[in-house]
């Protein structure tokens, strides 16, 4: 069986991070994700999507995303249910996110740190064109037929 879901949409709110009694982080956040097709009121149609996130991957979230940040989404999709105060049987869908990717850069908008390597500048001949001859084009090559190997 499989059960994949890859989202990518924006942030509803701020995520909402929490520790379970054994410590361990966890956060949740609704992800806004048009369809890719528009309504009969030519209006495009979004779904809002529940997801939930654990462990380090969590902290990150609650850190760096924020409302409004693009985010990719990969998980599973889960099912719960309850019952409500009035004894209802109610039904919840949300993703269990294995990776959420931040897709901005911090100059985009979203406040995820990006680090970028230092310019360094080639050694000397790195990057030259090995099948130039250097300007030593006055060298004779005299190769007869029977010194080729084929």
């Amino acid at each position: 069986m499989i059960n994949r879901v890859v989202l990518v949409g924006r942030l509803v709110r701020d995520p909402e991070m929490r520790y379970t009694q054994s410590g361990i982080a966890v956060t949740r956040f609704t992800l806004a994700c048009d369809r890719p097709f528009t309504g009969q009121d030519g209006k495009k149609e979004t779904d809002f999507i529940d997801c939930t996130v654990w462990r380090k991957q969590a902290e990150n979230v609650a850190q760096y995303l924020k409302k409004g940040s693009l985010a990719g989404v990969e998980g599973r999709l889960q099912i719960s249910s309850y019952e409500d105060k009035d004894g209802q049987r109610r039904y919840r869908a949300e993703v269990v996110a294995d990776n959420v990717r931040f897709l901005e850069s911090k100059k985009d908008g979203a406040s995820a740190p990006q680090t970028t390597p230092p310019k360094q500048e080639a050694p000397a001949g790195f990057g030259a064109d090995p099948f130039s001859n250097n300007g030593r084009n006055d060298v004779p090559f005299d190769l007869s037929e029977s010194e080729l190997p084929f």
